[in-house]
């Protein structure tokens, strides 16, 4: 009985490589991009790449253990979950309350360290954010908020109406 079980397991993880998700990749860039359609200055758009892109544009880069189901499943879960919060390749797509908020979010969950988060840094160490780093992405994405609330006349605090 207990072999039938371990054969039986073996079997359903062979079988069950072969069902994969759609790759999150983009054959060319975004016209959407948040980098395309708003001033972004060099330093930020490294550091977004570095740190947010993986799970917050279309253009994850898959490491190898993402071909092993079901780390492959969990792991576009986690990549879809992440774009429906924030998607940087389709972020002049939103309405400008939208993206005055999205800013906003980011500046406060960067420097509350809520992102990156650590499940991700655990494997991508490079992407940790120094406190510079942090600093300068919340700096311009404040800027940058202010700017579309602005231009658009929408409230300081979001939250109103």
């Amino acid at each position: 009985m207990r072999r039938k079980i371990i054969l039986s397991v073996l079997i359903l993880l062979v079988l069950i490589q072969f069902i994969r998700p759609t790759r999150n990749i983009s054959a060319s860039g975004s016209p959407q991009d948040i980098a395309v359609v708003y001033a972004t200055p060099d330093s930020v758009r490294s550091l977004l790449k570095k740190s947010c892109y993986d799970c917050h544009s279309n253009n994850t880069s898959y490491p190898w253990y993402t071909n092993l189901q079901p780390v492959g499943w969990w792991m576009q879960m986690h990549v879809n979950d992440g774009k429906r919060h924030l998607d940087f390749s389709s972020f002049a797509s939103y309405e400008p309350r939208r993206q005055a908020k999205a800013l906003h979010e980011t500046a406060e969950t960067i420097k509350e360290d809520e992102m990156p988060l650590d499940s991700y840094l655990w494997i991508h160490k490079n992407a940790a954010l120094t406190e510079n780093d942090k600093l300068i992405i919340s700096e311009w994405a404040g800027s940058l908020e202010k700017e579309i609330r602005q231009k658009n006349n929408l409230p300081e605090d979001l939250r109103q109406r």
